[in-house]
């Protein structure tokens, strides 16, 4: 996905955040705006969002000398959702569709994202995914949740390359890959997080403490970028994203880095801004899971 103009405020409202968050004072986070503004003109257009994401929460983190601002948060996330795994485990084995529900409770898990809403009460967001009145679909639109398609290709997959977004949202796609065991325990499944911190993204430590690694094989994508950018990932990553037979890629910020990508891909996110909704054609509060093969239709 492109750079639109509507990105260019959020970027300068994440670098305040993330100075904020480092505990940086008013004149640091001033220094770090100011960086910000000088480095935007450098980045075309056509970069997508997490490319120009990237360069912001590196120029912070050096400039505030806080290599991971958000650890505290991704704890407290972790910890908060795994204390409500039970709740999440009864909601799918009490459901008419078990998948359907693992799928739609992995993409209500994508709500914890800083990035996006970075004044986040992650209590309260998890207390409305819970709530058994607030339907996370209100109705199935194929355009944006193809479900079909979806069970299909799960149906015939062997290897499964799982791309992890958030802290804490790490519990909800253990659930999701529970599921997909249960259905099919001889599918192999690879989880990939983040090399180093970027806001409150996933790493390795996080994918073990929520249980991932007891499901599926945990690596590291080698990218620092908040999103899956292939030009940024190790070797070995690229031939897993090359060989595996099905790729679930959760999040926005993956989906703004490999909406362009030239294999199938299954996109799973909530849509939490207007830029990220034009883009794909829906409301913003939509639940998203499609996929496309290479190029994708364009919505101005």
């Amino acid at each position: 996905m492109k750079t639109y103009l509507d990105c260019i405020p959020c970027f300068f409202k994440q670098a305040l955040e993330s100075a904020r968050m480092a505990g940086a004072g008013k004149k640091t986070q001033k220094r770090i705006l100011n960086e910000v503004a000088a480095i935007l003109p450098e980045f075309s257009l056509t970069s997508s969002p997490p490319e120009i994401g990237r360069d912001i929460y590196r120029l912070a983190r050096e400039i505030t000398k806080k290599d991971d601002p958000y650890l505290k948060i991704k704890d407290k996330s972790n910890k908060l959702a795994l204390g409500i795994y039970n709740k999440l485990k009864k909601k799918v084995e009490h459901s008419h569709d078990r998948l359907l529900t693992a799928v739609e409770l992995a993409i209500a898990g994508n709500i914890i994202d800083y990035g996006v809403k970075n004044s986040l009460d992650v209590s309260a967001e998890l207390a409305k995914i819970l709530n058994e009145e607030n339907k996370v679909i209100k109705e199935e639109n194929k355009e944006i949740f193809d479900y079909v398609r979806f069970k299909s290709a799960l149906k015939i997959a062997k290897t499964i390359l799982y791309l992890a977004d958030n802290a804490g949202e790490t519990v909800f796609d253990r659930v999701l890959i529970e599921e997909i065991k249960r259905i099919d325990k001889d599918k192999r499944i690879i989880y990939a997080v983040k090399e180093k911190p970027v806001i409150n993204d996933a790493l390795i430590k996080d994918a073990y403490v929520c249980g991932i690694d007891k499901l599926a094989e945990v690596v590291s994508s080698g990218s620092d970028a908040p999103g899956t950018i292939l030009s940024l990932c190790s070797k070995e990553f690229l031939s897993m994203y090359r060989k595996a037979d099905m790729v679930i890629s959760k999040g926005q910020g993956n989906f703004e880095a490999l909406s362009d990508a030239r294999r199938e891909i299954f996109f799973l996110f909530m849509a939490k801004c207007p830029v990220i909704a034009q883009d794909v054609g829906c409301r913003v509060g939509d639940v998203i899971l499609f996929s496309h093969r290479g190029k994708r239709e364009k919505h101005n």
